[in-house]
């Protein structure tokens, strides 16, 4: 009987190169969520402060949002990220903080959007009271 030859799967599965992508950040009163993409949307990585182990009061804090950028840029620049994208949305306290993060990784910033939604008119107040 002949012998097969098993191919290694790392051989087999090459690691695709990503050289510029769109990092988006969701900073909200609680947590701070960061994906890293492609430009055609494929996620490559993601993180938030609660999946870097900050519990409670502390995933809202601006240091926990600058472990999750820096945890989510980590795997890109390994495969060659360069220059991305920034999209921001929400008001939390993380915001300025990750994005310097993303600066400071070494990724060269293109552009930076801020995609917080405004309410134009708000909602229906209260009926007025009456005595």
């Amino acid at each position: 009987m002949q012998k097969t030859k098993r191919k290694n799967l790392t051989t087999l599965k090459r690691k695709k190169k990503i050289t510029n992508g769109i990092v988006y950040i969701n900073a909200t009163f609680n947590n701070t969520l960061v994906t890293v993409t492609d430009w055609t949307g494929n996620v490559y990585s993601w993180s938030s402060a609660g999946a870097c182990g900050f519990r409670g009061a502390k995933k809202s804090t601006p240091f926990a949002a600058q472990t999750a950028v820096r945890v989510a840029l980590q795997p890109c620049i390994d495969r060659g990220l360069q220059t991305a994208e920034v999209i921001l949305c929400g008001p939390g306290s993380g915001r300025e903080t990750a994005l310097r993060a993303v600066h400071t990784a070494g990724v060269r910033l293109t552009l930076i959007r801020d995609v917080t939604p405004v309410p134009h008119n708000g909602c229906r107040p209260k009926k007025k009271r009456r005595i």
